[in-house]
Parts: C-alpha cells; structure tokens; sequence
C-alpha cells in the first residue's frame, strides 16, 4: 500500500504491519509528505488486526532527521517563530505523539542515519533493532537550534540524564555498537543476516497473545510516571481483562500440553 510517495504499508497475513519511509533522494527527512504518510499509515494500522510493527527506511538510510529545505525557506521567507513552532507542533509532534502511545508494539529497524528527529523517530518505538552500518545522532547544535521531537523526555529515559546530556551537547556521531553499549538500541544485526534476524525477532511478537502484549507494553511505558501502588492496582485491572481472553485459556492449555500456544487474539 502506498500512501502518497513518501510512505509505504505492508500489512501481512500473520500481522505484521511494515512502514517504510520512502524519501531517500532526501535521506528520508521529516518532510510535511512523509509526516502526513506516518498518520495514514497509523491510521490504517489501527483499523486492521496488525499484531506489530516494523519501522524503516528505504535507500541506506532511516531518516536524516529535520527537513533542512523547509528550514532554509522558513529563513529567507522571515516567518515568524510563533508560526514555526504551530507548524513544528502540527506535524512532527503530532504524530510523535500517536507513535509512543500507539496500542500496537512498535519496532524500529535502523539502516544507515537516524539524527536529530530522525534519531527520535526511531526512539518513539518501543523497541530498537540496527544494522551495523547505522549510526545516531542529536545534532541539534549543529544547526543552532535547542532539542525537540521528545528528545527531552526519551532520550533520558533510554541512556539516563548524563549520557543524555552528553550526546546532546557535544552531537556526536556514534555507531551502531556503541549504541548498543549505552541502551540506546536493543540488537546490531551484521549485514548478511540481517533480514534473517529482524524475522526471527518480530516473530516473537506477532505469534504473543495480541490483547495481553498490549497491555503489557501499555503498563511498562506508563510504570515510570506511576507509584508502586498505582503500577500493581493498574496490573491487576489488565490482569482481569486479561483473564477473560481465549488467548489465556489457550496458553494454559498449550502449556499443561507441552506445546506451543496459537493465540487468536480473542
């Protein structure tokens, strides 16, 4: 499925929903085109029965982050800073927003760069795979402008404040294995088993009982805002919906029978 040029669907039998970002004359920057793209696509994800979600980019590359064309005309077209960030709050951090909070797991592939908001982009998913040709970045300062696009709020929370702070005021460049070192990505895949690998992994996730998996990543993306109380009264309110499900029912069977569960998602 494409929607418009800039974003590609994939939805599979088994639930597999891919998103590919398909700008790569422009390194898959966060062009209004492919903003609008990433919505749809949600939109249709949503709507359908996709168990998980697998976000890349196309070209060699996940997403070079801001749009520095757009930046350029906003400079020489004088617009105002109070329009800027309207603008800056209507795409990239709308669906930022949807991206973190969004009910189906979530899972970035990163080929290549993913810097600045690009970098961002990648961390709103719940889960990090790479390559070992990807690299990160928080450039920010190297086009003078602070942090946006949730660095504030995730980044800190993946690799803690000081390491946060660090990547961020100097806008280094790291690779995929130091990426790996500090948290900031789950796997580094070599580059002649990687399709193998990110197969295996999403597998995990499309063959888990769908309506107990979102609940779980729900609880865990929430914990860290809650008390303990609040954190185990919140499970047992899941663990009772849970109960309920055929998938449970299931599970315990597969395991009395010593075989391995087919969860329907009811």
């Amino acid at each position: 499925m494409t929607l418009g040029d800039a974003v590609l669907l994939e939805i599979e039998d088994n639930g597999l929903a891919t998103i590919t970002l398909n700008q790569p004359d422009r390194r898959n920057a966060l062009s209004e085109e492919l903003s609008t793209g990433l919505s749809e696509a949600l939109d249709e994800i949503e709507g359908s029965d996709a168990r998980c979600v697998l976000l890349e980019g196309s070209g060699g590359s996940f997403s070079a982050g801001g749009d520095i064309e757009r930046m350029t005309e906003r400079i020489e077209s004088d617009v105002p800073a109070d329009d800027r960030v309207r603008e800056l709050e209507r795409s990239t951090n709308e669906f930022l927003r949807r991206l973190i909070d969004f009910p189906v797991p979530t899972v970035a592939l990163v080929d290549g760069p993913a810097v600045g908001a690009g970098a961002n982009l990648a961390l709103a998913c719940d889960i990090q795979l790479a390559t070992e040709d990807a690299v990160f970045g928080f450039v920010f300062r190297q086009v003078g402008l602070s942090v946006d696009a949730g660095t504030s709020y995730l980044l800190p929370r993946i690799v803690g404040e000081n390491v946060a702070k660090e990547l961020v005021l100097t806008g280094d460049i790291i690779g995929a294995e130091h990426a790996n070192e500090i948290g900031l990505v789950n796997h580094v895949y070599g580059s002649d088993d990687v399709d193998e690998r990110v197969d295996e992994f999403v597998e995990k996730i499309v063959s888990g009982p769908p309506i107990a998996l979102r609940h779980a990543n729900r609880l865990l993306g929430e914990g860290l805002e809650k008390s303990l109380d609040q954190a185990l009264t919140d499970e047992a309110v899941a663990q009772g919906i849970v109960f309920e499900t055929e998938d449970h029912e299931e599970g315990v069977r597969a395991f009395l029978e010593d075989r391995d569960p087919e969860f329907e998602g009811r």
